[in-house]
């Protein structure tokens, strides 16, 4: 198969949700039916009976969440697939945030009974700012939830996105039978609670086929005036408006029972869009370049806590990445080789001999890499739009063990570049300050810290509005600045001038005193330039 070939195969995607909608059950559900795994883990009641597939830390299975991203990759019909299931919980968003920057197209999922939640409105809004293609899939339908029309009333008017469903539920709750493929036009009946893939799937093509009403009963009428009405009400699906990031086409289905699984991943296949090109700092790259190119997007250290590792996740932009082969790493100007390049398959990893455009790899780090960081085949230039969001609670990090100061920052350093949380070294002191945009951070860096550090730490609460990347071409202003509120300058780990303003009315007096500096909320992983 030549490379155009392998690219073009390539399906890389995300699965996003507010928590508890069922994305990580469905991320298995997936897996299953790609044959990459044989049985799913049960997730009841927020405890994890057998752990999920893609939940390898120790805190993810005590408490029955995803807070790190996962990759996974697998084969099926001919297609590549590179599945990314992120974190739910709203105190790990940035993590989803970067996560959608290495993706070409997402897969939603909405719990059929609580609708549309703010963290659904939030994730949404980030794909908009990208035009990120979104298929909808409106999970639990085996549970009495809202009618299905209210719920496509509701995604448009709280998403600002039109819709188009392309399945469609037979009843729902206690009496749910199964969906309807509207894009493909059959049937699939599928049994309650299973873990593995239903074998004996009924198919029937023809609403009208006697077969229907024998395996439907009393719920075949309402499906065929639904269909109806859908197909009188909605607008033919059209796969440009889709690719465009305009219109989203919703699938019915319960993931835990596999109903609607098989469905949503044959018709994702088939409509989503291949590796897709990106931006950096100097033009487009396009996928098909011949040469590689790829951005780190994740760092995690002690994936295998046994083996003390440390891997960088990189996207790959362009080309093909060959094992054993030199990579250009633009910040730093030098060149790498890299031995063991692994793909995914949750905590299990397997050295590959080759890699693609669309493809995620994982690629051991001695402590080369940051987030943000550009691969090339010697070309210079940085894929852009890796986003640092300001946090909104700040701890400085007490440590509880003298004698364990070096593994305590070491694992700071780590964790923080992995970007879990973000850290602030003010002076005098070398005072060390997180920065979170929720409380789970904190409990997971200490876990982690002591964990897989053997390091212990407290933290002393600080009462802080807003940390701002302030920047400015007057050096002599920006030096004042900081001379002037001292006490309140911190650098982060890039080196970066950070104010940290105690209060709102601080923040706003201070920008318009120094009005020829920049003050931001936003900035870029490894950049020094920042927007106002």
């Amino acid at each position: 198969m030549t490379t155009k070939e392998e690219i073009s195969r390539r399906r890389t995607f995300g699965i996003i949700s507010h928590p508890d909608a069922g994305k990580t059950t469905l991320t298995e559900k997936l897996l299953l039916f790609g044959g990459a795994i044989q049985t799913a883990g049960a997730v009841k009641s927020n405890k994890i009976t057998k752990s999920a597939t893609s939940d390898f830390m120790e805190i993810e299975r005590q408490r029955g969440i995803s807070v790190a991203t996962s990759v996974m990759a697998f084969d099926y019909n001919g297609y590549r697939v590179n599945l990314l299931d992120t974190p739910g919980h709203k105190d790990f968003a940035e993590d989803t945030y970067r996560t959608l920057t290495a993706v070409d197209s997402v897969i939603l999922v909405i719990d059929c009974v609580k609708g549309v939640e703010m963290q659904t409105e939030k994730l949404m809004e980030v794909c908009r700012m990208r035009n990120t293609p979104v298929i909808v899939f409106i999970n639990k339908m085996d549970r009495d939830g809202q009618d299905p029309f209210d719920l496509l009333d509701e995604l448009e008017s709280k998403l600002n996105i039109k819709v188009r469903p392309l399945s469609w539920p037979i009843s729902m709750g206690k009496t749910f039978q199964g969906v309807y493929n509207l894009y493909s036009k059959n049937l699939h009946l599928f049994r309650p609670n299973k873990t593995a893939v239903e074998k004996d799937v009924i198919q029937i093509s023809d609403l009208q086929d006697p077969l229907f009403d024998e395996y439907t009963g009393k719920y075949a009428e309402q499906c065929r005036k639904d269909v109806e009405l859908i197909e009188g009400v909605y607008e033919p699906f059209n796969r440009q408006q889709y690719l465009d990031g305009t219109l989203a086409p919703v699938f019915f289905g319960s993931a835990v029972n596999n109903f609607g699984v098989k469905e949503l991943l044959e018709a994702f296949l088939e409509i989503a869009p291949p590796p897709k090109e990106k931006e950096s700092n100097a033009r487009q790259i396009q996928p098909m370049e011949e040469k590689f190119s790829g951005f780190v997007f994740k760092i995690h250290a002690n994936l295998d806590p046994r083996h003390r590792d440390r891997i960088a996740f990189i996207r790959i932009c362009s080309g093909k990445l060959v094992r054993n082969n030199n990579f250009h790493h633009v910040r730093l100007g030098k060149k790498l080789k890299f031995n063991t390049p692994v793909n995914f398959m949750a905590q299990e990893k397997n050295v590959i001999e080759e890699a693609y455009a669309g493809d995620v790899v994982g690629l051991y780090d001695t402590g080369n890499f940051k987030i943000g960081d550009t691969l090339t085949e010697g070309e210079d230039f940085m894929f852009k739009g890796i986003p640092n969001f300001s946090p909104e609670l700040f701890r400085e990090v007490i440590n509880k063990d003298p004698m364990k100061a070096k593994q305590l920052e070491k694992g700071l350093m780590q964790l923080t570049e992995e970007g879990v949380a973000q850290l602030f070294i003010q002076q005098p002191g070398n005072r060390k300050i997180i920065g979170t945009v929720g409380e789970l951070q904190f409990e997971v860096i200490q876990h982690r810290l002591l964990h897989e550090y053997g390091a212990t730490c407290d933290y002393h609460s600080m009462s802080l509005y807003k940390a701002c990347w302030v920047s400015s071409t007057n050096q002599k202003e920006l030096e004042r600045f900081c001379n002037y509120k001292a006490s309140s300058i911190a650098r982060d780990k890039d080196d970066n001038i950070v104010f940290l303003a105690d209060t709102r009315f601080t923040l706003n007096s201070i920008m318009e005193i120094y009005k020829d500096l920049n003050f931001s909320f936003i900035s870029e992983h490894n950049s020094k330039s920042f927007q106002r």
